[in-house]
């Protein structure tokens, strides 16, 4: 018999022992729902996954058979019908390309190419040939990971056995022996952690899933206790090539950016610019060795530190058994050879951003990322990365001025510069491309959607409000292209309150046509346009083309004082090149769920928010400023398409300018808005240039075409400095274009005219009488000119101002007028 404290003794061990197993099957059956709750749902299929617009081959375009083998590879196409993406079967002359049920496109085709070019596009459905043929989106990202991670799902059957065995060499060599981990290796690493050792590494491949999928990486014995339970779950559930596949396409393998680098099939893409079923013994050997510690071994910034992990895995699966001693050597003396695949320009995460929150604000569903949604967006992979590597270069040249200037930029105290790009489809308004700032890893602040003073690129607008003055009959001052202010300097009274601009530099131009005012941005004539045609008309025009709508009617919205965001500006630029029609600035293009069905499609927003004929005005006055205005660095820096655009310099730089093609606009300037001191031209300029020439390159946006004057517009030949028409002692001759009936009728004063002048069709101007001022100051009444068939055309005169005093009561518009202009 046992003696009292014997029994005491087998009490407290039964007692414990019952309060082990009751809390082990406690913590394990909570852990095995946690485990169990996310196998059912998928590890990874059940995220919603975000795509680039599909990309489109056209007859006629460069190509390569193998060029597009591999990027139907990187899309998840096999050469095989074994993947759901879809399968291609690469011919000496063509390309059979077959999508799956996963596929974008639904119809296959057979691409024929000769002399390295598209020559023939055959429909696999009916045998007919086509025009063009869209491949298969690019994945960008999974939508909704806070993480951003990015990941190619590979299957166990697909994973090469040079990958396998150099990981298992690596990692876990006794993989598909043990039951999922080691208690002595255990015991061991938490010896060596508890009396401040090293800590050696002691976690199976499954103990690594267990914590990359379930917990977190620290590392204390109150995360190991659940690691080991989820790992005795996971060897009960799923057979070892399922672990070693969850394990494969979830390991981390570094960061590019703001981005997560998971999983080999990633690591493949990232690194070497291939599918993992195409990497080299060498280079499954770098990817294996990887997860320990991958910051520190990123083969682009230490690649020695990455060449002596590789070849540390190399011997491990020489001792293993794996490879040879000749295989082992030639490996390890092969250099590392990595290459930036298509992830590293074509990811935008600024744009990403924005199509998280449209997604959210669109549709309000919390558990949308686990509906296994496709959302195919507007991004334009190719353009995207221009679009970087043009911010790239561009930064690097405005960096360098102001390097040249301050010895302080890129310190605490003068932080560095920011940027921001945005490309628009000229014709649907879509996002094309997107970059929001310098470095996303370092600043999330995306500056495309940041609001800014425009600048002198609101200037097109203000010369849009006057342009409209054609279309009116209420007897006010009707301006055109040719209408001459005068540009000197100015004080403008308004709510009594005093208003001097100044002109760049303070140099002044004297009388200019309201074209050159344009061209070279007169800060000054464009106030002065702005009150002739109205604050409160610009204000207007301003909110029809969807800016700020707390813009207000005062004399600084000339000057594009008020903040709007670039892409704002971007969109607003879209009623220039499409004839007045506003076009919104769009990210998504369509949402398929699971099965394939369309969840939502977008349809491009125009509105015909300006006349037809006043946009083309402003159209030419703006070619004008890239002919001999501030942006003729666009055509002295290689950029010969017919184009137009408006620089701006505001506290930052901007320039804003479109093809028939392509509407894009380039801010530049500091966070914390101090003076940019760099003109647009001088900044956002080169950046434009650097990008609309890459971007013109590719086939779709390749044919640009100049712009068209529609119905009502008329050109006349026109003295280019009084705005009249010119006879043929004028020096200078330009054509120029008016709405039909308003186009000038005086022939030039300064070069054969003076009077009044008959023209056919037309009745002499008949000029006011001027009336006296107080003080002994003459004004002028705005002119009333007769109009063709009996209506009143106006009259190009020179505006000059009066002297200016101080008003002694609130003035209306016409006695604000007579005060700042005389004839």
């Amino acid at each position: 018999m046992l003696s009292p404290a014997g029994k005491a003794c087998l009490l407290a061990f039964v007692l414990a022992l019952t309060i082990g197993v009751g809390t082990f099957t406690y913590f394990y059956t909570k852990y095995a729902r946690i485990t169990d709750a996310r196998l059912r749902t998928g590890v990874f299929t059940q995220t919603s996954l975000l795509y680039s617009a599909p990309r489109r081959i056209m007859l006629g375009d460069p190509a390569r058979g193998a060029d597009i083998a591999a990027y139907l590879r990187s899309c998840q196409y096999s050469e095989s019908n074994t993947s759901r993406a879809g399968w291609y079967r690469l011919r000496p002359d063509a390309i059979e390309i077959n999508p799956g049920p996963d596929g974008y496109e639904q119809e296959g085709a057979v691409i024929k190419i000769q002399g390295g070019r598209v020559t023939e596009i055959i429909s696999l459905r009916d045998h007919s040939e086509r025009n063009q043929y869209f491949l298969e989106p690019e994945l960008v990202t999974n939508l909704f990971d806070r993480k951003r991670e990015k990941r190619r799902i590979v299957h166990f059957d697909d994973i090469p056995p040079v990958m396998i065995d150099a990981v298992l060499s690596a990692e876990d060599k006794h993989f598909f022996q043990h039951a999922g981990f080691d208690p002595f290796r255990i015991v061991r690493a938490g010896v060596k952690n508890m009396f401040g050792g090293r800590l050696e590494g002691a976690s199976t491949l499954t103990m690594q899933l267990a914590r990359t999928l379930w917990l977190s990486n620290e590392r204390t014995w109150g995360r190991k206790i659940p690691e080991v339970l989820i790992t005795l779950h996971l060897e009960q559930k799923l057979t070892k090539k399922q672990i070693f596949e969850d394990y494969a396409n979830s390991i981390y393998l570094g960061n590019h950016g703001s981005f997560s680098i998971n999983g080999f099939g990633e690591g493949a893409q990232f690194y070497f610019g291939k599918d993992l079923s195409q990497v080299t013994l060498p280079e499954a050997a770098l990817l294996a060795g990887l997860p320990q510690n991958s910051s520190m071994r990123d083969p682009f910034r230490f690649p020695e530190r990455a060449k002596g992990r590789r070849n540390t895995v190399l011997a491990l699966m020489r001792d293993n058994g794996k490879i040879t001693e000749r295989q082992y050597e030639q490996a390890a003396a092969t250099p590392v050879k990595v290459i930036r695949g298509t992830m590293e320009s074509s990811d935008a995460p600024y744009f990403v951003d924005l199509v998280n929150e449209d997604l959210q604000s669109r549709f309000q569903d919390p558990d949308f990322a686990n509906k296994s949604y496709r959302v195919y967006t507007t991004l334009d992979p190719d353009l995207q990365r221009d679009a970087v590597e043009a911010v790239r270069t561009g930064i690097v040249e405005a960096d360098n001025r102001w390097k040249r200037r301050s010895k302080l930029y890129g310190t605490e105290e003068f932080p560095l510069a920011q940027v921001a790009l945005i490309a628009l489809d000229a014709e649907t308004g879509k996002v094309l491309a997107l970059v929001g700032g310098r470095n996303y890893g370092a600043s999330q602040l995306n500056h495309a959607v940041a609001k800014r003073q425009p600048g002198s690129s609101f200037k097109p607008f203000v010369y849009t409000a006057a342009m409209e003055t054609g279309l009116e009959n209420n007897g006010g001052p009707v301006l055109t292209p040719a209408t001459t202010v005068v540009d000197e300097p100015t004080t403008f009274y308004f709510d009594n309150i005093t208003y001097t601009p100044r002109d760049f530099e303070k140099e002044y131009m004297g009388t200019v046509t309201l074209r050159t005012a344009l061209a070279h941005s007169l800060n000054v004539s464009a106030v002065k346009v702005a009150q002739m045609a109205g604050f409160d008309k610009v204000a207007q025009v301003a909110h029809r083309v969807g800016l700020n709508a707390d813009i207000k009617p005062t004399p600084s919205i000339a000057l594009g004082a008020y903040e709007v965001m670039p892409i704002e500006i971007a969109s607003a630029y879209t009623v220039f090149p499409n004839g007045g029609k506003l076009l919104k600035a769009s990210l998504i293009d369509s949402i398929h769920d699971q099965q394939g069905a369309t969840v939502y499609e977008s349809h491009p927003e125009a509105a015909q928010v300006i006349d037809p004929r006043v946009t083309y005005l402003v159209e030419q006055m703006m070619e004008e400023v890239m002919r001999s205005g501030t942006g003729a660095g666009v055509r002295a820096r290689g950029f010969k398409l017919p184009a137009a655009g408006k620089t701006g310099t505001s506290h930052d730089g901007w320039f804003a300018g479109f093809t028939s093609k392509i509407v894009c606009v380039v801010w530049m300037g500091f966070d914390d808005n101090r003076d940019f001191k760099l003109q647009g031209a001088d900044s956002a300029l080169p950046i434009w240039v650097e990008f609309m020439k890459r971007a013109h390159q590719h086939s779709q946006y390749r044919n640009v075409h100049p712009f068209e004057a529609p119905d009502g517009v008329v050109t006349e030949e026109v003295d280019a400095d009084t705005g009249e028409v010119a006879t043929n002692r004028c020096p200078r001759v330009r054509s120029e274009v008016f709405i039909a009936g308003t186009q000038p009728v005086q022939i030039c004063h300064l070069h054969g005219g003076g009077g009044a002048t008959q023209v056919a069709g037309w009745e002499p101007i008949q000029q006011q009488p001027v009336s006296e001022s107080g003080g002994g100051e003459s004004s002028l009444n705005p002119p009333v000119v007769a109009r063709a068939n009996g209506q009143r055309p106006p009259r190009s005169i020179p505006i000059t101002p009066s002297s200016p005093r101080e008003p002694e009561k609130k003035k209306g518009f016409w006695q604000r007028l007579k005060d700042a202009f005389q004839h």
